[in-house]
């Protein structure tokens, strides 16, 4: 085991009804705050009404900023930058899932920055001012950001989409209701568990030794996600396997289950290609890539790929037959994925191979060969999107 510090100063407050104590919990941290939020669902749900109720309750003045869009775009972030600063906000409240919380990160990096904040990203270089507190109320469990230290941004013009990291980007808390999932469509669950699943794959497989807990941890987390994912398959309004869900996927994230062991990332990498070119969903893009990389790194690891076809995965066979195992792991993957109504290939995501070749290279151009793992170089990425194209591996 690596040796390793981990804090996590986000308090979740977690259950029904919670989102009316929003101001309550805010206002120890400031009275002006911008309000940050998606496309409107939050209005036609009623959560904008009850948590705007709860902020004029407690005296929290706001300003507000909505239109955060899948894949958050750096002028929304611009555009708040700029009302923090000519309003004097100093928190922000994100209502939403992964992509209003990673936009709201991003304009609370932002806004004491002296520079271009996109810099940040491209430099990876940690924020010389502290950046604005921000808390969350969470409408999407997927991407864990309500308690991550991560935030993902995309550079339209570019055309290039990048996470950044620091432990003062983790919200100061996070409200968590199981019932505000309720209305979800069914995509967006069976793309939040493909999320939160590979946010544990990225920590689970490593070439650290000696990581028994940690490795138990997240061999229970994904067994608790794909029984709970299953239940919601038919029935979306199933409050206690939301629950189960919404936990796992803020544990999959926050690192818990990375502490002392090398991570990998290079699926995220990897992914973060296609829905920058293609504004691909980035769950729907993860199950595609993810199985592809396991069929191309696993020959090298054999012992922690059997590890995940038993121990997750359920499968069975002869210890002596490595190579049969580890087929069978990663095709109940796809099983499983498919069950949620995942795609599986490149093609129905409506990848072109022509592009391949460019997303490779920018899978790697910031920092060299990707993945913990196995290192992965342009050709290898190459390699793995064409994997991609092809069907999946029979039992």
């Amino acid at each position: 085991m690596l040796n390793f510090v981990y804090d996590n100063k986000t308090t979740l407050i977690f259950g029904k009804g919670t989102q009316h104590e929003a101001g309550a919990l805010l206002k120890p941290f400031g009275k002006k705050v911008l309000l940050h939020y998606g496309s409107g669902s939050i209005k036609r749900s009623g959560l904008y009404d009850a948590v705007t109720a709860s902020l004029k309750a407690a005296g929290v003045e706001y300003e507000e900023l909505g239109g955060v869009q899948p894949n958050p775009t750096l002028p929304l972030v611009y555009e708040g930058i700029r009302l923090c600063r000519e309003h004097g906000l100093g928190m922000i409240l994100a209502v939403g899932g992964g992509s209003v919380i990673d936009s709201a990160k991003a304009i609370a990096l932002g806004v004491p920055h002296a520079g271009d904040v996109w810099d940040l990203y491209l430099s990876k270089k940690q924020p010389q001012a502290d950046p604005l507190p921000v808390a969350t109320v969470l409408t999407i469990p997927a991407a864990g950001s309500e308690s991550s230290p991560n935030t993902v941004i995309t550079n339209e013009e570019t055309r290039r989409k990048l996470g950044y990291g620091s432990p003062k980007l983790r919200p100061v808390f996070s409200i968590i209701n199981p019932e505000l999932f309720f209305t979800l469509p069914h995509h967006q669950m069976a793309n939040g568990v493909s999320d939160m699943m590979s946010h544990i794959f990225e920590r689970y497989f490593t070439r650290t030794l000696h990581t028994d807990l940690s490795d138990g941890l997240c061999e229970a987390t994904l067994r608790t996600i794909m029984r709970n994912a299953r239940i919601l398959n038919g029935n979306l309004h199933d409050y206690d396997a939301w629950a189960e869900i919404a936990f796992s996927g803020n544990i999959a994230h926050n690192n818990l289950l990375g502490v002392g062991r090398e991570q990998d990332w290079s699926c995220h990498a990897m992914e973060h290609e296609l829905s920058a070119l293609y504004h691909v969903d980035h769950g729907a893009g993860l199950a595609v890539v993810t199985p592809a990389w396991m069929k191309y790194v696993s020959p090298k690891h054999r012992e922690m790929f059997v590890q995940f076809a038993v121990n997750v995965m359920g499968a069975e066979g002869s210890f002596r037959k490595p190579e049969a195992l580890i087929r069978k792991g990663i095709s109940h993957l796809e099983r499983f994925y498919r069950e949620l109504g995942l795609p599986a290939t490149m093609e129905e995501l409506g990848i072109q191979p022509s592009d391949f070749p460019l997303m490779a290279e920018q899978a790697i151009s910031v920092r060299g060969p990707i993945g913990g793992l196995e290192k992965l170089d342009a050709r290898d990425v190459e390699a793995i999107y064409r994997l991609a194209c092809k069907d999946a591996l029979p039992d």
